[in-house]
């Protein structure tokens, strides 16, 4: 208890930079992920090409490969260079974003294609058929998976840790810099997340029990 006591500044700044890393990254990968899963069922094939790549592409590429690019090789380009957590978020936010599509375009297949259809054969666009009728009824099944996504997410958070970002991964190498014992560090990080992904979880299961009843 003694090192969570005496490093309570290093866990608490660690923790608050990990909780900013998530949700600001969460925000951006929803709504990258909206756009890319729009793209993965879309009738225009250019779209669904481009969907396609995106998701292969970024998905079978290491989380930690896509942060060693923009620590190292974004500052490179010669473009405007934002801070490490910065650039940590849009490594985080592009990744994850890769899944979401993926969950999002399971959650609109499960929505009967006769439904899309209709709202075609009156006259709706196809952003208008996704906004009005197809994801209302694709939420039910995207929203479990979705927070699985998160919950990976946060573990993933960590990564950035490597790479020069004080968050809750770092904090087993800063407090050894004060002479404390690192296993025991390690156990109450391990054990601050477990916290955090058991909220998770039981939001999920909160969820699901929601979109079960509804049925």
């Amino acid at each position: 208890m003694n090192v969570l006591i005496d490093n309570q500044d290093l866990f608490v700044t660690g923790f608050k930079n990990t909780l900013i890393l998530f949700f600001v990254s969460a925000a951006f990968a929803m709504l990258i992920g909206l756009i890319v899963g729009a793209f993965r069922v879309s009738p225009v094939v250019p779209m669904r090409v481009v969907g396609a790549v995106y998701v292969n592409l970024v998905r079978n590429t290491p989380l930690t490969l896509l942060m060693l690019f923009f620590a190292l090789g974004y500052p490179k380009l010669g473009l405007p260079t934002p801070g490490f957590m910065t650039l940590a978020i849009i490594a985080l936010s592009l990744y994850t974003a890769t899944y979401i599509a993926e969950a999002i375009r399971s959650g609109i297949n499960t929505v009967p294609v006769g439904q899309a259809e209709a709202a075609r054969s009156i006259g709706l666009s196809f952003g208008q058929t996704m906004s009005l009728v197809v994801l209302p009824q694709a939420i039910r099944a995207v929203v479990p998976p979705m927070v699985s996504v998160f919950i990976a997410l946060l573990k993933n958070t960590t990564v950035a840790a490597g790479f020069s970002v004080f968050e809750a991964g770092a904090i087993r190498a800063y407090a050894s810099e004060r002479g404390e014992n690192q296993l025991v560090t390690l156990l109450w990080v391990a054990a601050i997340f477990i916290v955090l992904v058991l909220f998770l979880s039981a939001l999920q299961r909160h969820f699901e029990r929601k979109w079960k009843a509804a049925r």
